[in-house]
Protein backbone atom coordinates (compact mmCIF):
# COMPACT_ATOMS: atom_id res chain seq x y z
CA UNK A 1 0.00 0.00 0.00
CA UNK A 2 3.04 2.72 0.86
CA UNK A 3 4.49 1.54 -2.47
CA UNK A 4 1.37 2.39 -4.26
CA UNK A 5 0.69 5.80 -2.48
CA UNK A 6 4.61 6.72 -3.05
CA UNK A 7 4.21 6.04 -7.06
CA UNK A 8 0.97 7.58 -7.09
CA UNK A 9 2.49 10.81 -5.31
CA UNK A 10 5.25 10.90 -7.84
CA UNK A 11 2.56 10.56 -11.00
CA UNK A 12 0.92 13.95 -9.31
CA UNK A 13 3.91 16.04 -8.94
CA UNK A 14 5.89 14.65 -11.84
CA UNK A 15 9.10 14.71 -9.51
CA UNK A 16 10.68 11.70 -9.57
CA UNK A 17 10.73 9.13 -6.56
CA UNK A 18 13.54 7.40 -4.69
CA UNK A 19 14.23 4.06 -6.44
CA UNK A 20 12.16 4.85 -9.39
CA UNK A 21 15.90 5.75 -11.85
CA UNK A 22 14.84 7.02 -15.22
CA UNK A 23 17.89 9.75 -17.14
CA UNK A 24 16.23 12.51 -18.66
CA UNK A 25 16.06 12.70 -22.56
CA UNK A 26 14.97 16.76 -22.86
CA UNK A 27 15.52 19.80 -20.48
CA UNK A 28 11.79 20.00 -20.40
CA UNK A 29 11.52 17.59 -17.91
CA UNK A 30 13.42 19.26 -15.57
CA UNK A 31 12.07 22.59 -15.87
CA UNK A 32 8.62 20.67 -15.46
CA UNK A 33 9.21 19.36 -12.29
CA UNK A 34 10.94 22.55 -11.36
CA UNK A 35 7.71 24.24 -11.47
CA UNK A 36 5.89 21.74 -9.99
CA UNK A 37 8.32 21.65 -7.24
CA UNK A 38 8.08 25.39 -6.85
CA UNK A 39 4.57 24.98 -6.03
CA UNK A 40 5.04 22.55 -2.77
CA UNK A 41 7.56 25.40 -1.54
CA UNK A 42 5.55 27.88 0.73
CA UNK A 43 6.70 31.00 2.82
CA UNK A 44 5.46 30.32 6.70
CA UNK A 45 2.81 33.25 7.35
CA UNK A 46 2.73 34.73 11.17
CA UNK A 47 0.67 36.67 13.06
CA UNK A 48 0.54 39.99 13.14
CA UNK A 49 2.14 41.19 16.30
CA UNK A 50 5.48 42.66 16.80
CA UNK A 51 7.77 42.17 20.18
CA UNK A 52 10.48 44.56 20.10
CA UNK A 53 13.54 43.09 21.93
CA UNK A 54 13.92 46.74 23.78
CA UNK A 55 10.71 46.44 25.56
CA UNK A 56 12.00 43.00 27.27
CA UNK A 57 15.35 44.87 28.11
CA UNK A 58 17.82 44.98 24.98
CA UNK A 59 19.97 47.01 24.75
CA UNK A 60 21.58 48.01 21.39
CA UNK A 61 25.18 49.76 22.24
CA UNK A 62 27.51 46.58 21.01
CA UNK A 63 28.24 45.69 24.73
CA UNK A 64 25.66 45.02 26.80
CA UNK A 65 24.99 41.28 26.94
CA UNK A 66 21.31 40.36 26.27
CA UNK A 67 20.81 37.35 25.53
CA UNK A 68 18.20 37.30 28.24
CA UNK A 69 16.05 39.44 26.73
CA UNK A 70 16.16 37.23 23.46
CA UNK A 71 14.97 34.59 25.42
CA UNK A 72 12.20 36.42 26.83
CA UNK A 73 11.05 38.16 24.13
CA UNK A 74 11.16 34.91 21.83
CA UNK A 75 9.25 32.75 24.71
CA UNK A 76 6.62 35.60 24.83
CA UNK A 77 6.18 35.72 20.99
CA UNK A 78 5.54 32.23 21.17
CA UNK A 79 3.20 31.74 23.96
CA UNK A 80 1.11 34.42 22.49
CA UNK A 81 0.58 32.71 18.91
CA UNK A 82 3.58 33.99 17.22
CA UNK A 83 4.48 37.08 15.32
CA UNK A 84 7.96 39.23 14.94
CA UNK A 85 10.70 39.74 17.59
CA UNK A 86 11.98 42.81 16.49
CA UNK A 87 15.53 44.22 16.46
CA UNK A 88 15.65 47.76 16.04
CA UNK A 89 18.81 50.22 14.82
CA UNK A 90 21.88 49.73 17.37
CA UNK A 91 24.62 46.57 18.02
CA UNK A 92 22.89 44.14 19.65
CA UNK A 93 25.38 41.57 21.60
CA UNK A 94 23.93 38.10 22.96
CA UNK A 95 24.98 34.09 22.82
CA UNK A 96 22.65 31.87 21.33
CA UNK A 97 19.04 32.97 20.19
CA UNK A 98 16.86 29.58 20.57
CA UNK A 99 13.94 30.35 17.71
CA UNK A 100 10.10 28.81 18.67
CA UNK A 101 7.19 27.92 16.64
CA UNK A 102 5.56 30.66 14.48
CA UNK A 103 8.63 33.29 15.71
CA UNK A 104 9.83 35.56 12.54
CA UNK A 105 13.63 37.04 14.19
CA UNK A 106 13.35 40.30 11.88
CA UNK A 107 16.28 42.53 12.14
CA UNK A 108 15.75 45.59 11.06
CA UNK A 109 17.87 47.79 8.44
CA UNK A 110 20.75 49.39 10.59
CA UNK A 111 20.51 46.62 13.42
CA UNK A 112 22.86 43.85 14.11
CA UNK A 113 23.00 41.04 16.45
CA UNK A 114 26.20 40.34 17.35
CA UNK A 115 26.97 36.91 18.40
CA UNK A 116 28.80 36.42 22.09
CA UNK A 117 32.39 35.25 21.22
CA UNK A 118 32.77 33.59 24.73
CA UNK A 119 31.75 29.66 24.56
CA UNK A 120 29.59 29.60 27.91
CA UNK A 121 27.40 31.80 26.15
CA UNK A 122 26.52 28.82 23.27
CA UNK A 123 24.65 25.58 25.88
CA UNK A 124 25.22 21.91 24.36
CA UNK A 125 22.22 20.79 22.19
CA UNK A 126 21.53 17.92 20.33
CA UNK A 127 23.06 18.95 16.82
CA UNK A 128 25.54 17.95 13.44
CA UNK A 129 28.96 18.88 13.37
CA UNK A 130 30.37 17.78 9.93
CA UNK A 131 27.53 15.91 9.28
CA UNK A 132 28.02 13.99 12.39
CA UNK A 133 25.57 13.57 15.08
CA UNK A 134 26.47 15.14 18.79
CA UNK A 135 26.43 16.95 21.62
CA UNK A 136 27.88 20.11 20.80
CA UNK A 137 27.74 24.06 21.17
CA UNK A 138 24.49 25.52 19.88
CA UNK A 139 24.60 27.01 16.65
CA UNK A 140 24.73 31.10 16.89
CA UNK A 141 21.01 30.61 15.95
CA UNK A 142 18.89 27.26 16.82
CA UNK A 143 16.06 25.61 16.81
CA UNK A 144 14.78 21.73 17.26
CA UNK A 145 11.78 20.33 16.13
CA UNK A 146 9.72 23.50 15.55
CA UNK A 147 7.20 24.88 13.30
CA UNK A 148 6.94 28.25 11.16
CA UNK A 149 10.22 29.81 11.90
CA UNK A 150 12.40 32.86 10.37
CA UNK A 151 15.30 35.03 10.38
CA UNK A 152 14.09 38.39 8.13
CA UNK A 153 15.20 41.93 7.81
CA UNK A 154 17.94 44.04 6.28
CA UNK A 155 19.72 44.02 9.62
CA UNK A 156 22.71 41.48 9.82
CA UNK A 157 24.07 38.79 11.36
CA UNK A 158 27.51 39.03 12.77
CA UNK A 159 29.00 35.75 13.63
CA UNK A 160 31.83 38.00 15.18
CA UNK A 161 34.35 35.02 14.56
CA UNK A 162 38.22 35.97 13.94
CA UNK A 163 41.57 34.68 13.91
CA UNK A 164 41.42 35.00 17.87
CA UNK A 165 38.07 33.92 18.56
CA UNK A 166 36.57 30.72 17.23
CA UNK A 167 38.36 30.36 13.42
CA UNK A 168 41.94 29.15 15.22
CA UNK A 169 40.23 26.22 16.41
CA UNK A 170 40.28 24.44 13.47
CA UNK A 171 44.10 24.18 13.72
CA UNK A 172 45.32 25.98 10.80
CA UNK A 173 47.96 28.47 11.37
CA UNK A 174 46.83 30.65 8.59
CA UNK A 175 44.04 31.36 10.90
CA UNK A 176 45.58 32.27 13.81
CA UNK A 177 46.42 28.60 15.30
CA UNK A 178 50.00 27.92 17.10
CA UNK A 179 51.26 25.90 19.94
CA UNK A 180 51.32 28.39 22.52
CA UNK A 181 47.11 28.29 21.87
CA UNK A 182 44.99 25.62 23.69
CA UNK A 183 42.44 25.25 21.04
CA UNK A 184 42.43 22.79 18.09
CA UNK A 185 39.66 20.34 17.06
CA UNK A 186 41.82 17.65 15.70
CA UNK A 187 41.80 15.31 18.66
CA UNK A 188 38.11 16.10 19.44
CA UNK A 189 37.07 15.15 15.08
CA UNK A 190 39.08 11.97 15.89
CA UNK A 191 37.49 10.93 19.07
CA UNK A 192 33.70 11.62 17.07
CA UNK A 193 34.64 9.65 13.72
CA UNK A 194 35.30 7.08 16.29
CA UNK A 195 32.27 7.17 18.31
CA UNK A 196 29.92 6.96 14.83
CA UNK A 197 32.11 3.95 13.71
CA UNK A 198 31.24 2.50 17.00
CA UNK A 199 27.67 3.54 16.13
CA UNK A 200 27.41 5.43 19.69
CA UNK A 201 24.43 6.96 21.24
CA UNK A 202 24.59 10.67 19.52
CA UNK A 203 23.52 11.72 22.88
CA UNK A 204 26.62 10.20 24.47
CA UNK A 205 28.79 11.57 21.97
CA UNK A 206 29.10 14.67 24.38
CA UNK A 207 31.48 17.44 23.87
CA UNK A 208 31.85 21.46 24.23
CA UNK A 209 34.64 23.08 26.26
CA UNK A 210 37.75 21.58 25.91
CA UNK A 211 37.30 20.03 22.32
CA UNK A 212 37.42 23.40 20.50
CA UNK A 213 33.89 21.96 17.83
CA UNK A 214 33.40 25.15 16.36
CA UNK A 215 29.70 26.04 16.59
CA UNK A 216 27.53 26.59 12.75
CA UNK A 217 25.74 29.66 12.63
CA UNK A 218 21.97 29.29 12.02
CA UNK A 219 21.13 25.52 12.55
CA UNK A 220 17.29 24.59 12.04
CA UNK A 221 16.77 20.76 12.99
CA UNK A 222 13.56 18.39 12.29
CA UNK A 223 11.90 21.16 11.70
CA UNK A 224 9.07 22.56 9.15
CA UNK A 225 8.73 25.21 7.09
CA UNK A 226 11.97 27.68 7.38
CA UNK A 227 12.13 30.97 5.88
CA UNK A 228 14.79 33.38 5.71
CA UNK A 229 15.49 36.90 3.61
CA UNK A 230 17.44 39.79 3.15
CA UNK A 231 19.49 39.59 5.57
CA UNK A 232 23.39 39.79 5.50
CA UNK A 233 25.30 36.98 7.39
CA UNK A 234 28.70 37.38 8.36
CA UNK A 235 32.24 36.15 10.23
CA UNK A 236 30.40 32.31 11.41
CA UNK A 237 33.06 30.50 13.03
CA UNK A 238 32.18 27.75 11.04
CA UNK A 239 29.46 26.82 8.42
CA UNK A 240 26.73 29.37 7.74
CA UNK A 241 23.09 28.28 7.14
CA UNK A 242 22.62 25.11 8.18
CA UNK A 243 19.11 23.05 8.22
CA UNK A 244 19.41 19.78 8.93
CA UNK A 245 16.22 17.06 8.32
CA UNK A 246 14.01 20.26 7.40
CA UNK A 247 11.33 20.60 5.55
CA UNK A 248 9.72 23.34 3.24
CA UNK A 249 13.02 25.50 3.45
CA UNK A 250 12.75 29.22 1.65
CA UNK A 251 16.01 31.23 1.81
CA UNK A 252 15.78 34.60 -0.56
CA UNK A 253 17.49 37.46 -1.24
CA UNK A 254 20.28 36.74 1.69
CA UNK A 255 24.23 37.95 1.14
CA UNK A 256 27.03 35.51 3.19
CA UNK A 257 30.29 37.15 3.25
CA UNK A 258 32.22 34.84 5.61
CA UNK A 259 35.79 33.93 4.94
CA UNK A 260 36.69 31.59 7.55
CA UNK A 261 37.57 28.14 7.96
CA UNK A 262 34.63 25.64 6.64
CA UNK A 263 32.65 28.46 5.99
CA UNK A 264 30.19 27.15 3.58
CA UNK A 265 27.73 29.78 2.73
CA UNK A 266 24.24 27.13 2.43
CA UNK A 267 24.69 23.74 3.79
CA UNK A 268 21.16 22.45 3.65
CA UNK A 269 21.37 18.50 5.20
CA UNK A 270 19.36 15.76 4.44
CA UNK A 271 16.54 18.51 3.66
CA UNK A 272 13.14 17.75 1.46
CA UNK A 273 11.63 20.56 -0.29
CA UNK A 274 14.49 23.31 -0.66
CA UNK A 275 14.68 26.62 -2.02
CA UNK A 276 17.25 29.24 -2.17
CA UNK A 277 17.22 32.20 -5.11
CA UNK A 278 18.42 35.71 -5.19
CA UNK A 279 20.77 35.33 -3.02
CA UNK A 280 24.81 36.52 -2.61
CA UNK A 281 27.93 34.17 -1.66
CA UNK A 282 31.28 35.04 -1.14
CA UNK A 283 32.76 32.22 1.39
CA UNK A 284 36.10 30.55 2.68
CA UNK A 285 34.05 27.29 1.33
CA UNK A 286 32.02 25.89 -0.41
CA UNK A 287 29.12 28.47 -1.70
CA UNK A 288 26.32 26.24 -1.68
CA UNK A 289 27.21 22.76 -0.46
CA UNK A 290 23.85 19.72 -0.30
CA UNK A 291 24.53 17.14 2.10
CA UNK A 292 22.96 14.35 3.85
CA UNK A 293 25.11 12.98 6.66
CA UNK A 294 28.86 11.69 6.96
CA UNK A 295 29.50 8.00 6.17
CA UNK A 296 27.54 5.57 9.31
CA UNK A 297 25.35 8.54 10.52
CA UNK A 298 24.20 9.74 7.12
CA UNK A 299 23.42 5.89 6.40
CA UNK A 300 21.62 4.90 9.34
CA UNK A 301 19.44 7.83 9.11
CA UNK A 302 18.66 6.87 5.76
CA UNK A 303 17.83 10.21 4.67
CA UNK A 304 18.77 11.86 1.62
CA UNK A 305 18.63 15.37 0.62
CA UNK A 306 15.81 15.67 -2.36
CA UNK A 307 14.14 18.27 -4.27
CA UNK A 308 16.45 21.44 -4.19
CA UNK A 309 16.44 24.34 -5.96
CA UNK A 310 18.93 26.83 -6.59
CA UNK A 311 17.74 30.00 -8.70
CA UNK A 312 19.36 32.99 -9.38
CA UNK A 313 22.45 33.13 -7.13
CA UNK A 314 25.90 34.44 -7.67
CA UNK A 315 28.22 33.25 -6.05
CA UNK A 316 32.44 34.64 -5.71
CA UNK A 317 34.77 33.17 -3.65
CA UNK A 318 34.59 29.53 -2.74
CA UNK A 319 35.43 26.46 -3.27
CA UNK A 320 33.04 25.60 -5.15
CA UNK A 321 30.03 27.25 -6.81
CA UNK A 322 26.80 24.40 -6.28
CA UNK A 323 28.16 21.48 -4.85
CA UNK A 324 26.69 17.99 -3.89
CA UNK A 325 28.95 16.63 -0.69
CA UNK A 326 30.98 15.39 0.64
CA UNK A 327 28.99 14.63 3.64
CA UNK A 328 26.46 12.45 1.29
CA UNK A 329 25.82 9.31 2.42
CA UNK A 330 22.29 9.63 2.98
CA UNK A 331 22.18 10.01 -1.21
CA UNK A 332 20.39 13.16 -2.75
CA UNK A 333 18.09 13.55 -5.72
CA UNK A 334 16.23 15.81 -7.97
CA UNK A 335 18.91 19.19 -7.68
CA UNK A 336 18.25 22.03 -10.01
CA UNK A 337 20.65 24.76 -10.04
CA UNK A 338 18.97 27.39 -12.54
CA UNK A 339 20.04 30.92 -13.67
CA UNK A 340 23.15 31.19 -11.39
CA UNK A 341 26.08 33.57 -11.89
CA UNK A 342 29.50 32.85 -10.73
CA UNK A 343 32.93 34.73 -11.72
CA UNK A 344 35.86 34.27 -9.06
CA UNK A 345 39.54 33.57 -9.64
CA UNK A 346 39.82 32.08 -5.82
CA UNK A 347 36.20 30.73 -7.21
CA UNK A 348 37.76 26.11 -8.15
CA UNK A 349 34.63 24.94 -9.77
CA UNK A 350 31.06 25.86 -10.71
CA UNK A 351 29.63 22.14 -10.39
CA UNK A 352 31.06 19.80 -8.02
CA UNK A 353 30.24 16.23 -6.68
CA UNK A 354 32.09 14.48 -4.16
CA UNK A 355 31.78 11.80 -2.21
CA UNK A 356 33.78 8.72 -1.27
CA UNK A 357 33.72 4.69 -0.80
CA UNK A 358 33.61 5.50 2.77
CA UNK A 359 29.81 7.77 2.58
CA UNK A 360 28.15 5.53 -0.59
CA UNK A 361 24.73 6.46 -1.00
CA UNK A 362 23.07 7.69 -4.70
CA UNK A 363 23.63 10.71 -6.30
CA UNK A 364 21.06 11.52 -9.27
CA UNK A 365 19.17 13.63 -11.26
CA UNK A 366 21.64 16.64 -10.96
CA UNK A 367 20.40 19.65 -13.23
CA UNK A 368 22.61 22.45 -14.08
CA UNK A 369 21.23 25.13 -16.50
CA UNK A 370 21.60 28.54 -18.03
CA UNK A 371 24.97 30.07 -15.65
CA UNK A 372 26.97 31.73 -16.48
CA UNK A 373 30.38 31.92 -15.07
CA UNK A 374 33.31 35.02 -15.43
CA UNK A 375 36.40 32.79 -14.37
CA UNK A 376 37.06 29.30 -12.06
CA UNK A 377 40.50 28.03 -11.26
CA UNK A 378 39.80 23.80 -11.84
CA UNK A 379 36.87 22.64 -13.40
CA UNK A 380 33.45 24.21 -14.62
CA UNK A 381 32.24 20.81 -13.67
CA UNK A 382 34.13 18.35 -11.45
CA UNK A 383 33.07 14.64 -10.00
CA UNK A 384 35.06 12.77 -7.31
CA UNK A 385 34.54 9.25 -6.03
CA UNK A 386 37.75 9.92 -4.52
CA UNK A 387 37.33 12.69 -1.62
CA UNK A 388 38.74 11.78 1.87
CA UNK A 389 39.15 8.15 3.29
CA UNK A 390 38.13 4.82 1.06
CA UNK A 391 35.60 2.31 2.75
CA UNK A 392 33.23 -0.76 1.54
CA UNK A 393 30.46 1.41 0.00
CA UNK A 394 30.78 2.29 -3.25
CA UNK A 395 29.27 5.19 -4.38
CA UNK A 396 26.89 6.39 -8.06
CA UNK A 397 26.00 9.55 -9.61
CA UNK A 398 23.88 9.63 -12.67
CA UNK A 399 21.99 11.14 -14.56
CA UNK A 400 24.02 15.00 -14.28
CA UNK A 401 22.99 16.88 -17.03
CA UNK A 402 24.46 20.87 -17.70
CA UNK A 403 22.61 22.86 -20.28
CA UNK A 404 23.07 26.65 -21.36
CA UNK A 405 26.74 26.81 -19.61
CA UNK A 406 29.17 30.09 -20.64
CA UNK A 407 32.15 30.59 -19.24
CA UNK A 408 34.51 33.65 -20.11
CA UNK A 409 37.89 32.83 -18.58
CA UNK A 410 37.92 28.49 -17.39
CA UNK A 411 40.66 27.26 -15.27
CA UNK A 412 42.55 24.02 -15.81
CA UNK A 413 39.67 21.74 -17.22
CA UNK A 414 36.38 21.94 -18.61
CA UNK A 415 35.45 18.46 -16.75
CA UNK A 416 37.27 16.71 -14.36
CA UNK A 417 36.16 12.82 -13.28
CA UNK A 418 37.55 11.11 -10.47
CA UNK A 419 35.26 7.84 -10.43
CA UNK A 420 35.30 4.04 -9.73
CA UNK A 421 35.82 1.72 -12.75
CA UNK A 422 33.17 -0.33 -11.26
CA UNK A 423 30.54 2.59 -10.32
CA UNK A 424 31.18 5.13 -13.49
CA UNK A 425 29.52 8.34 -13.63
CA UNK A 426 26.31 7.33 -16.12
CA UNK A 427 24.26 9.28 -17.98
CA UNK A 428 26.46 12.61 -18.06
CA UNK A 429 24.75 15.44 -20.76
CA UNK A 430 26.05 18.79 -21.97
CA UNK A 431 24.39 20.78 -24.03
CA UNK A 432 24.79 24.30 -25.30
CA UNK A 433 28.26 24.87 -23.34
CA UNK A 434 30.72 27.58 -24.40
CA UNK A 435 34.16 27.33 -22.49
CA UNK A 436 36.82 29.76 -23.32
CA UNK A 437 40.19 29.92 -21.19
CA UNK A 438 40.66 26.74 -20.50
CA UNK A 439 44.23 25.25 -20.27
CA UNK A 440 43.32 21.08 -21.03
CA UNK A 441 39.95 20.26 -22.55
CA UNK A 442 39.11 17.31 -19.83
CA UNK A 443 40.32 14.70 -17.87
CA UNK A 444 38.29 12.17 -17.06
CA UNK A 445 38.84 7.90 -16.11
CA UNK A 446 35.17 6.28 -15.77
CA UNK A 447 32.31 8.04 -17.35
CA UNK A 448 29.39 5.91 -19.27
CA UNK A 449 26.72 7.22 -21.26
CA UNK A 450 27.91 10.66 -22.38
CA UNK A 451 26.18 12.70 -24.65
CA UNK A 452 27.82 16.03 -25.73
CA UNK A 453 26.00 18.73 -27.99
CA UNK A 454 26.96 22.07 -28.97
CA UNK A 455 30.08 22.15 -26.66
CA UNK A 456 33.03 24.59 -27.51
CA UNK A 457 36.49 24.69 -25.41
CA UNK A 458 38.45 27.55 -26.74
CA UNK A 459 36.18 27.81 -29.69
CA UNK A 460 37.05 24.24 -30.67
CA UNK A 461 34.30 21.45 -30.78
CA UNK A 462 34.25 18.86 -27.61
CA UNK A 463 32.49 16.09 -29.28
CA UNK A 464 33.68 13.06 -27.05
CA UNK A 465 35.29 12.77 -23.63
CA UNK A 466 37.96 9.75 -24.19
CA UNK A 467 40.44 8.39 -20.96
Amino acid sequence: MKKFALLLFALITSIPVWGQYKPWTSSEQPLQEIQTLKKQIVKPNFRKKDYLITDFGAVGDGKTKNTEAFKKAVERCNAEGGGRVVVPKGIFLTGAIYLKSNVNLHVNEGATILFSQDSNDYPIVFTRWEGMECMNYSSLIYAYEEENIAVTGKGTLDGNSDNDHWWFWCGAKKYGWNESRPGRQNPARAKLHEYMAQKKDPRERIFGDGYYLRPNFVQPYKSKNFYMADVLVKNSPMWNLNPVLCENVLIERVKVISHGPNNDGFDPEACKNVWIKDSYFDTGDDCIAIKSGRDEDGRGIGKPAENHIIENCEMKDGHGGVVIGSEIAGGAKNIYAIGNVMDSKNLDRALRIKTSSSRGGIIENVFFYNTKVGAYKEAAVRFNMHYEKPGNFIPTIRNVWVENMVVEKGGKYTILSDAYESSPVTDFTMINAKINGVEIPYKVDFLRNVTLKNVTVNGQPLTDLKK
